[in-house]
């Protein structure tokens, strides 16, 4: 049975490379599915969540071993349930979780029972989130099937209540069925999207990492697409963007792996 951890690898590691540390055991109050995890670099802190308990955990940068967390978002208040998505926004102070089709948006600093500082209504549900703080704006990834396509939405930053999107990115052009999880480059505005076809099948056509410019709206296809044979992907699950070494990493849950790209194009 899949137990809950967390492996901590050099950056140039490479296949049976072992990990540097591991995060594990019953005080870390993790669970076995953690489907999206934040760095913080500016407080050297990473969160992930616990969808089974309805929480969401802060831990120190350097953790390591059995080690609790710092501060826990859990409760009737924070009306949080098996959201497995997640983002971080150092920048302004925030902690942003996906739930139920809405967002919602706590302080960095919140511990315990903690309501939301703001909700964001009919926002979609089951996709990514990202934040681009240099122009303050939320971009949000719409699950969905072959035959209920989701999509891209951008926001601004602060959109509460029944706000409306700023732009939609969706269609057949598009190529999206479900847009999981995303970052952004907040210098240059490119958005990266893993899109790993229709949930429960293999879909070739419809798994790639694409990329897409916060400026764009309406059925666009992507600018750049990691996908085909050279890529080895399979089902892309995660990404990450690395800008000072000019790389794209993707988990591939169906690899069981972690592929680095070299991408200079975003940059």
């Amino acid at each position: 049975m899949a137990h809950a951890q967390i492996a901590f690898f050099a950056r140039l590691a490479k296949e049976n490379t072992q990990p540097k540390r591991m995060l594990a055991g019953q005080k870390t109050l993790m669970s076995r599915t953690m489907h999206d995890i934040r760095y913080d670099a500016v407080h050297d802190e990473f969160i992930v969540n616990n969808p089974f308990a309805y929480a969401v955990l802060v831990f120190r940068g350097g953790a390591n071993g059995e080690e609790a967390p710092i501060r826990i978002i859990q409760g009737p208040k924070t009306q949080l349930g098996g959201s497995s998505r997640l983002e971080i926004d150092p920048i302004n102070n925030e902690i942003l979780v996906p739930e139920g089709g809405r967002i919602l948006v706590f302080d960095r600093m919140a511990n315990g029972d903690v309501a939301p500082k703001r909700i964001l209504n009919n926002a979609g549900s089951g996709g990514g989130i990202a934040v681009d703080q240099v122009h303050n704006l939320l971009i949000l990834g719409a699950g969905g099937n072959n035959r209920n396509p989701g999509g891209i939405r951008i926001y601004d930053r602060t959109a509460s209540g029944d706000t409306k999107p700023l732009r939609t990115i969706s269609g057949p052009k598009s190529g999206i069925v479900r847009a999981l999880q995303m970052q952004v480059h907040p210098p240059t505005g490119w958005i990266a999207v893993t899109q790993p076809g229709e949930s429960g099948t293999f879909d070739p056509g419809g798994t790639f990492v694409g990329f897409w410019h916060i400026n764009d709206n309406g059925d666009v296809p992507p600018r750049w697409k990691l996908a085909g044979p050279k890529s080895t992907l399979i089902k892309p699950r995660g990404v990450a963007i690395i800008p000072q070494h000019k790389e794209v990493i993707v988990a591939d849950m169906s690899l069981n792996s972690v592929l680095v790209y070299y991408f200079p194009e975003i940059f």
